[in-house]
């Protein structure tokens, strides 16, 4: 794993090129298949699975990834391997962050050797309590104590502001209690924060809307977007928040994903489909597609299922084509 150093502002900041934009042209893009992925798919991934991912992950060009979740292996069994997995990792040269959603997760991420850590609190008092058992008020102090603990050993600190565009069990969420809520976490030291569209409800214009409200009081080198494709939306919505000024996203290899714990969130937005956007866009990734081709191709042995974004099929022609095309001197 990378080292910690700290940086201008006095919070830990990651030593690796993961960890800053060089220009506006850089898009940092932060793998979550194997946490957010792999959560609550019905096929089990061994931790030699779960290697050879991150491997290929690594061989892509993939240079931060988010690997695991330090919580009860009985909510979620695909996470029970958590401490061998961080400590399987810690030579791998990529930033890697693993979920801590408490002081007790956080202690067990610690002790494995994880040097970046994140907490998700749900922007609705229904959302947390049926995610965490605790209301919004008694989520946002534990997130706030678990980002304190952090920030004092050393650690690097993600925090998503989950349900950010609309709740399953309250609907719509306010842009006013998303600011509300990602005011405190920057104030508290976290080094990113991520507003999620759990539940893959927004459109390029809420995004819009939503960040016009939010970077006015959050520095846009720090805010990450995390999107789901339920509806078809999440590479449209990651392009408007590019526009934004956002260069930090999340994605997930081969679209694999959704929250267990959000009645209709469907799998997250595909890492290749967001680089392929990007790339064509203008902007850099240093992602490779046949990489991320050869990394779905693994996803889909592994889980015994078919996976992969909406540019996937043309993403395999362009591969079989580069396979038989003559050699040239």
């Amino acid at each position: 794993m990378s080292s910690n150093t700290t940086g201008h502002d006095g919070l830990p900041s990651s030593s690796t090129d993961a960890d800053r934009t060089a220009d506006a042209g850089d898009v940092v893009i932060t793998d979550v298949m194997l946490r957010d992925g792999l959560q609550n798919q019905p096929t089990h991934v061994s931790l030699d699975g779960k290697l050879l991912l991150l491997r290929a992950l690594a061989a892509a060009g993939v240079r931060s990834a988010e690997i695991t979740s330090f919580v009860s292996p009985k909510a979620v069994p695909q996470m029970a391997d958590a401490a061998e997995l961080m400590r399987a990792t810690a030579q791998m040269p990529m930033r890697l962050s693993v979920l801590a959603p408490n002081l007790k997760g956080l202690e067990r991420a610690a002790a494995a050797g994880a040097s970046e850590v994140a907490i998700v609190l749900s922007a609705t008092d229904t959302m947390n309590r049926r995610n965490i058992n605790m209301g919004l008020d008694e989520a946002l102090r534990v997130s706030l104590q678990t980002l304190g603990a952090a920030i004092d050993l050393g650690l690097r600190t993600r925090a998503y502001v989950a349900v950010a565009f609309e709740c399953p069990f309250e609907g719509r969420t306010p842009a006013a209690r998303v600011r509300e809520l990602a005011v405190p976490l920057l104030e508290a030291g976290a080094n990113e924060i991520v507003i999620a569209d759990t539940i893959g409800a927004a459109a390029p214009g809420e995004v819009r809307r939503l960040l016009d409200a939010l970077l006015p009081v959050l520095p846009v080198a720090r805010v990450g977007m995390h999107f789901h494709d339920t509806r078809g939306m999440g590479v449209a919505n990651a392009f408007a928040a590019l526009q934004m000024g956002i260069r930090r996203l999340d994605a997930s290899t081969g679209g694999v994903g959704g929250c267990p714990f959000a009645p209709g969130a469907s799998g997250n937005v595909a890492t290749e489909d967001l680089v392929l956007m990007a790339e064509q866009s203008g902007y850099r990734t240093g992602i490779s597609l046949p990489g991320l081709v050869a990394a779905v191709d693994l996803v889909e042995n592994l889980l015994g299922s078919t996976h992969g974004g909406g540019a996937m099929p043309w993403l395999r022609r362009m591969a079989a084509q580069r396979r038989t095309e003559p050699l040239t001197a």
